[in-house]
């Protein structure tokens, strides 16, 4: 596979990252990850209807709903995201990918239920595993932890397999 001009050579997204995590721990003393800034997300979408409840759910009290270094950080991925698309000048909006679209059609309809389905799925293994693929995988593999290169190769996996199922063998 030919390789964009304008993308970012691999070995250097890889260093920059590295010294993203190291950065992390010497600052915040945290790892990096990410999925508990969705729970807390959704804790303080929940305090605006019925603070009361998060109140006394217990759950909260380990995560509680904030924002904090975490959150920032979705926040950046993000930013960083739409900054790199737009001056590669790769953006485009679109409601369906042109890898969906020539194997499933142009309906957004299907599209949108798999990726909302996709993503509790992908939550919930998060939430199971107490930890995302850049908590796991990035800083699990940084402190050269079993676990870390475990459930990286696990993502690997997991990622080769849906590929293949949703899209085929192209």
């Amino acid at each position: 596979m030919r390789r964009d001009a304008t993308a970012w050579n691999p070995y250097v997204a890889g260093a920059l990252s590295g010294v993203l995590a190291v950065g992390s721990v010497a600052v915040t003393g945290k790892y990096l990850g990410a999925s508990t800034t969705f729970v807390r997300g959704a804790g303080m979408v929940e305090r605006l209807f019925s603070p009361d409840v998060v109140a006394s759910l217990s759950y909260y009290l380990k995560e509680k709903p904030i924002i904090d270094w975490q959150f920032l950080f979705v926040a950046g991925i993000f930013l960083g995201a739409f900054l790199a698309a737009k001056l590669s000048g790769d953006f485009k909006i679109q409601a369906v990918p042109d890898s969906w679209r020539q194997r499933f059609g142009p309906g957004a309809g299907l599209r949108a239920v798999v990726a909302f389905f996709g993503g509790i799925i992908a939550m919930f293994g998060a939430r199971l595993a107490d930890g995302c693929p850049s908590g796991h995988g990035l800083s699990g593999l940084s402190q050269l932890s079993v676990s870390g290169f475990l459930s990286a190769a696990g993502f690997f996996l997991g990622g080769i397999l849906m590929a293949r199922l949703v899209y085929g063998r192209k």
